[in-house]
């Protein structure tokens, strides 16, 4: 007996994705209409006719995404996931969204979970030390992937990668506080050996060794508690430090409360320079001065960047990187 066809023998036909010809067969206003006759045209050649009792039972979900983040009480991924859901939801799709707070071993679950519950593509901001293991069942599964933020899997061409220009935002902040006639200007904050902790440093280094000074980095994991703790080490054992680039806005928010409780003005004592620009940054007093990574458009750009790839089977680039600017306020520029 000659095989029935199934949907993948449609989309290889179209020259399209499975997720494609899925949404065309449920008649989603999200196809393209060219790539809509292109899906029926294949259908037709191959008398391909569509169950729609068994799709049913099988509980397939092509209108689902999921999006895994590594730590959702930091207002810098929530505001990311935020904007990313938006932007899918305006073109029909829902989202499910899961924190494995920075622990791998919930990462593989919560894949696990979605695969099972038929999602139609990932987009992952993933923890550390992940083995290769979570990212292998996604390739299994034939399901389409975007890294963001973090690359933990370097297959790029199988797991698209898009991030912020993190290395630019560095040096530019380095920069406006030399401006600013700062000469002893030590990095805060991030991890030792964590990619984006390197990368965040390496416009900070290159700055400061185009100008000949001293590079100082006291590393801690991104927390207000680190920050304030920080302030406090650098009152007492490094004097001579009157500036700072800081990995993340809540490192820098932590260092504005040590300041403010042994009297140190910041914004003409001391100058401070927070990374990611979150909302609290022009709420608070002093105003933080921030690389601004604008968060939210970066949010919705990945989405439409996955559904584009779902949809229109139009692939993200291998590897992209958003750009940043520094908005200064008064920490860094004073009163």
């Amino acid at each position: 007996m000659k095989k029935r066809p199934t949907i993948l023998d449609v989309a290889r036909h179209a020259g399209v994705s499975k997720s494609t010809v899925s949404l065309v067969l449920q008649n989603s206003p999200v196809v393209r209409d060219t790539t809509r006759r292109d899906v029926e045209k294949a259908m037709a050649a191959l008398n391909y006719v569509y169950n729609r009792s068994a799709a049913g039972l099988r509980g397939a979900a092509t209108d689902l995404i999921g999006l895994i983040i590594n730590d959702l009480r930091n207002p810098f991924f929530t505001e990311f996931a935020a904007s990313a859901q938006m932007a899918f939801a305006r073109k029909g799709y829902s989202t499910v969204i899961a924190n494995t707070d920075e622990d791998p071993d919930i990462q593989v679950q919560v894949i696990d979970s979605m695969i099972e519950h038929g999602v139609s593509a990932f987009v992952i901001s993933p923890a550390y030390d992940a083995t290769p293991a979570a990212f292998e069942r996604i390739e299994r599964a034939g399901i389409p992937a975007m890294q963001v933020l973090r690359q933990i899997d370097p297959r790029t061409d199988v797991f698209p990668f898009a991030s912020l220009d993190y290395a630019t935002g560095g040096a530019v902040a380095t920069q406006h506080l030399i401006d600013l006639g700062c000469r002893h200007i030590a990095f805060i904050g991030g991890l030792e050996d964590r990619p984006i902790t390197l990368e965040r440093r390496s416009g900070y280094n290159q700055v400061m060794a185009e100008h000949q000074f001293k590079t100082t980095h006291l590393p801690g994991r991104p927390s207000r508690a680190f920050g304030r703790d920080a302030a406090l080490e650098l009152n007492s054992h490094h004097k001579s430090i009157n500036a700072v680039v800081c990995f993340s806005d809540l490192v820098a928010l932590g260092m504005l409360a040590g300041f403010a409780e042994i009297g140190v003005q910041v914004g003409s004592d001391f100058r401070i320079v927070g990374f990611d620009d979150i909302e609290e940054c022009s709420l608070v007093y002093p105003r933080l001065s921030s690389v601004r990574c604008n968060t939210a458009l970066f949010g919705e750009d990945t989405a439409n960047a996955m559904l584009d790839w779902i949809v229109d089977d139009k692939r993200p680039p291998d590897t992209q990187r958003y750009k940043v600017d520094l908005i200064a306020r008064q920490s860094s520029l004073g009163a």
